[in-house]
């Protein structure tokens, strides 16, 4: 038989407040925490706004030990855990900690931490000759991504599988999947599982400004997100971090849990093509999106709401629509389908996850998040993309489906309590 996934926990990290209530204050309020950069001099950068989060580690009680020296990424995820985990009811002293596992999703990592002490050491880039001796002592926490799930296994003592996962944009998907798959396969029964990233610095803004992937309307930061209107120019930077508490879902039931909703399917293709551009079919999406279904044993009439990638750049936003329409059919004209990177931005790795966390509260509160700053449609992208205002509407299954650098397309797939069949 099947084992089946529950999610019995949530916590958020977000632009425009650290909780999961404020986040999803946000998203039902249609409100963007797009604004200019803060956390550094953005000057003569292309693109100098971004969604970042008011986050002091120390209000949150974070050891002083892991705040001197782990890179804002880790510190989010690991107020994310500590909320997740506490939303879950789950004692894990109590919990064989060899069935317990940790799985995390990062883009790119220390970025943030690495860039800053590389500054200390070079004198701001005038040595070849860099003196180690200005560096954090502890830098190799930044050097190595394993750090991110490390960590969190470290704080909730979890020995199981634990794995740092990192597929670009769709970390989070993915993370969150391979968490699906190593409950359902047996190999534990309870996995942390989510992502975080803060890509918020020199280095990664250069990165994209150099492709032009993010938007330029530095004069309007509120507006500059604007996911399938035939106006947008690019993606905003955000960062952040959500974490999920995914237990076997009879172990669930045994304490008494509240079940938010199960994972129902996941899957992941890449599309061999190129390192950033896609297809105009969406063939590689939409066989994730059939594959998830296959394994939630679902028609596709049967969804109620996707959760989109819509990350405001011409080709993704076209690429999706083409991919929701080949998978859903014509009852895809009558699925709401919205962006919430409208709101937090795209936090790149991390962002998946993120997603994944709105799909569980929309479930919980029979609400589709909208598309923020939607006003003008694109003739290419036809579908219903909720424009700018919370829609209530009854969910019974949910599907959030990303896209990310290297061809990566990956799906999740989440039904309520209960609505996925042995």
């Amino acid at each position: 038989m099947t084992r089946r996934v529950a999610v019995t926990g949530i916590g958020v990290v977000a632009p425009g407040g650290a909780g999961t209530a404020a986040f999803w204050d946000l998203l039902a309020q249609g409100r963007t925490a797009t604004r200019g950069i803060t956390l550094f001099d953005p000057a003569g950068l292309r693109s100098r706004i971004a969604a970042e989060c008011d986050f002091d580690p120390y209000d949150h009680g974070l050891p002083v030990d892991l705040i001197e020296h782990t890179d804002r990424y880790v510190q989010f995820a690991a107020v994310a855990a500590g909320e997740a985990v506490r939303d879950s009811g789950l004692d894990t002293a109590t919990e064989d900690p060899w069935r317990v596992g940790v799985s995390l999703g990062s883009a790119v990592g220390g970025t943030t931490r690495l860039e800053h002490d590389y500054v200390l050491v070079s004198e701001r880039g005038q040595r070849w000759d860099v003196d180690h001796r200005a560096a954090d002592p502890k830098l190799h926490l930044a050097f190595s991504p394993s750090t991110l799930a490390a960590v969190v296994a470290e704080r909730f003592g979890a020995r199981g599988p634990v794995q740092t996962v990192s597929t670009g944009c769709t970390s989070g998907l993915d993370a969150v999947g391979y968490a699906f798959h190593t409950i359902e396969e047996g190999r534990a029964d309870v996995v942390i599982a989510g992502a975080s990233d803060s890509p918020i610095s020199p280095i990664t803004m250069a990165c994209f400004d150099a492709i032009k992937a993010t938007s330029p309307d530095n004069d309007d930061p509120e507006h500059a997100s604007k996911p399938f209107d035939n106006r947008r120019n690019g993606f905003v930077m955000g960062e952040g971090a959500a974490v999920l508490v995914l237990e076997e879902y009879e172990h669930a039931r045994a304490r008494d849990a509240h079940i938010y909703c199960e994972i129902g399917g996941y899957a992941t293709y890449g599309n061999a093509y190129h390192m950033t551009g896609l297809t105009g079919e969406g063939l590689e999406m939409a066989r994730a999106i059939d594959t998830a279904l296959d394994q939630a044993r679902l028609d596709p009439t049967s969804i109620d709401y996707v959760n989109a990638h819509g990350s405001g750049t011409r080709q993704n936003d076209r690429h999706e629509t083409a991919a929701v329409k080949r998978s859903l059919g014509s009852h895809a004209y009558d699925t709401p389908m919205s962006s919430i990177k409208s709101m937090v931005g795209h936090s790149l790795g991390a962002i998946g996850a993120i997603e994944v966390a709105a799909c569980v509260l929309a479930l919980k509160h029979q609400v589709v998040p909208p598309t923020a700053n939607y006003e003008i449609p694109d003739p290419e992208c036809d579908l219903d993309y909720v424009p700018r205002t919370a829609r209530p509407r009854k969910l019974r299954n949910v599907l959030s489906v990303g896209s990310g650098f290297g061809g990566f397309q990956s799906a999740v797939l989440l039904t309520g309590p209960g609505g996925r069949t042995r």
